[in-house]
Order: C-alpha cells, then structure tokens, then sequence
C-alpha cells in the first residue's frame, strides 16, 4: 500500500459512483499533513456577464472522476510523490463579495500555514486576488502565468474596484506581483479602447495575445517562460476561457478564437520545473456546457498543474 492517497479506481467503484471529490480523492477538513490541496471557491457574484460558476467546483469534482493516477504523456507520477487531498470549498458569503474576499484570503492563509501547495477550482476570476494576497504574504510577489482571453486589468466594473474583471491590476497594485515575471497567454476578442493590453505591457508585463498562438506548439513559448521565471516561487491563474469556446463553452464571456486544449496542456506542462506555489482553474459554468467537456478540460488542467507541482516524480 502507498503511504500517499490515492484516487479511488475505476475497477474498485464504478466511475460514476464513490465520493464526490476531485479524482475521488479522501477527504478532509484542513490542509494538515498535505503537499497539495483540491480547493473549491463557489463564487460567481463578481461576474459580469453570465453566471453559473458558482456550480463550477461541484462539476470539475463530478467530471475529474475521468482521471486516473498517472500521466501516461509525461510519465508524471503525483500520487506516488505528494501527499494530496480535497479540503473541501471556502465558506464565502455569497450576498457580501468584500466579505468573502477577507474569507477566502484567512482560509488561504490557514492552507499555507501547513506548507501546502493549494489547487483551487473556481468560480469566477474574482477569487484571485484574494488567493494571491494569502500567497504574497508567505512567499512575496510571485511569477504569474496567466492564460486567459481578457487582461482583467479594468480599473473599476461599475464603479466598483473588485470584480472578476480587476484582479489582476489591484494584484500589481498590492504589490503582489513581481512584474517582470508575469506571462499573460490568450488575451484576444474586442475592447473599449485599441490600447486594452498596452496597461499590461506597461507593467512590464510580457503579452502573448492568442493570435500570436494561433497554429504552433506553445512549448517554445514556454521555454522561454521559464527562463524569465527562474527558481522564484510562480502562480499558474487559467481562466477556462483562454480555450476556445469550441473547446469550453461552459464559460461566462466567451471569446471566439482562443488555444486549443493541446496548446493549453502545454503551457502547464511547461511550467515543470518552477518553483510553483499556486495554481486555479477559474471561470467553468456548467449551465453552458450540459455535455460536462468544460468542466473535464478544467478537471483535465487542474490534474496536470498537480503533474508539475515541485517534488513530483517522473516515472522512467
């Protein structure tokens, strides 16, 4: 027997059966004695356009029962080298999202009191933030590899600084980020002005909009990322809405021509290697996607940031 958890296996419970948790992991209530932690954040009430990733969580744990312990690509072995489990969602106040900002940054915060990498499934992009104030706080500010269709740099949404379309300028404000290590990935689609992306390169920020990855492998883009990354601590952010909605439609602002799934499985495997401290798959709504394929890519990218977590073996 493993002295790591294991999923549950399709041969020992039918893959439609067992528990409810990411891969069919155990479950538990904190992130006590773990390398790595499956995290729900049931949020949607920063979104702007349609809602439903509130229900995201629940279906990325139905879908990941598809999963099996190893990656047979990358010969990534991470349930024989971490210890992992699913902790459960964050309690959030879904009629106050300031409030439940400050909840999810002390549930974060609690996490990585026990020196575990956290995996959260979101919920919308909002939630970000609040994650990587709790990261900032043990580890400084981090390298950001961001995959997404929008920047999320709006000053304000409504008047109002915190929402699904913000985190990523309040997280250069905070001083969350280490600006020269921060790779956006799949920033496409219409804007309010012609010079949307140019805040982000003002930052010092590199932007590799989804023309620029149209029909080639990402792999050397990659290369040259972890260069730029180096051996300080990294945060991996993938709004499910950097895939083309041919690929995701269960997404609340879709954005025609965006990566593809094999382009977006490349750039978390080439992340292998990074010092990575975080990572989230955000912005999955299962009321647009009643086939489950969205959630099974977003369960399908969660699985291979495990895969390249730090400690994780390769199998020969």
């Amino acid at each position: 027997m493993s002295e790591f958890n294991q999923p549950l296996g399709g041969n020992d419970m039918p893959r439609f059966g067992g528990p409810a948790t990411m891969m069919r992991l155990p479950a538990q209530e904190t992130a006590e004695g773990l390398d790595a932690a499956f995290i729900g954040i049931p949020l949607d009430i920063g979104t702007s356009n349609r809602p439903g990733a509130r229900l995201g969580p629940r279906q990325i744990r139905d879908e990941s029962r598809m999963l099996r312990p190893y990656n047979m690509a990358t010969r990534a072995a991470p349930f024989d080298s971490l210890q992992v489990a699913d902790i459960g969602d964050v309690p959030i106040n879904t009629f106050h999202l300031p409030k439940s900002m400050d909840i999810i940054e002390q549930f974060y915060d609690e996490v990585l009191r026990h020196d575990c990498v956290p995996l959260t499934l979101g919920g919308d992009h909002t939630v970000t933030l609040p994650v990587l104030r709790a990261i900032a706080k043990k580890h400084g500010p981090v390298g950001l590899i961001h995959i997404d269709a929008h920047a999320d740099v709006n000053d304000h949404m409504f008047g109002e600084p915190i929402a699904h379309g913000t985190p990523i300028r309040r997280a250069q404000e905070e001083g969350l980020l280490d600006s020269n290590r921060v790779v956006q990935i799949g920033l496409r689609g219409t804007g309010y002005s012609a010079d949307d992306f140019d805040w982000c390169r003002q930052q010092g920020f590199r932007v590799e909009t989804a023309e620029m990855c149209w029909f080639k492998s990402l792999a050397p883009l990659m290369a040259e990322v972890r260069d730029m990354m180096g051996d300080r601590p990294v945060y991996i952010t993938f709004d499910i809405d950097g895939l083309d909605p041919s690929v995701a439609p269960g997404t609340g602002t879709v954005e025609a021509g965006g990566l593809t799934m094999p382009q977006g499985m490349e750039i978390v495997r080439g992340a292998r290697g990074l010092n990575i401290v975080g990572g989230d798959l955000m912005e999955v709504s299962p009321p647009y996607d009643t086939s489950g394929n969205t959630a099974l890519m977003g369960a399908t990218l969660l699985y291979e940031m495990l895969c390249v977590l730090p400690g994780v073996q390769q199998r020969d």
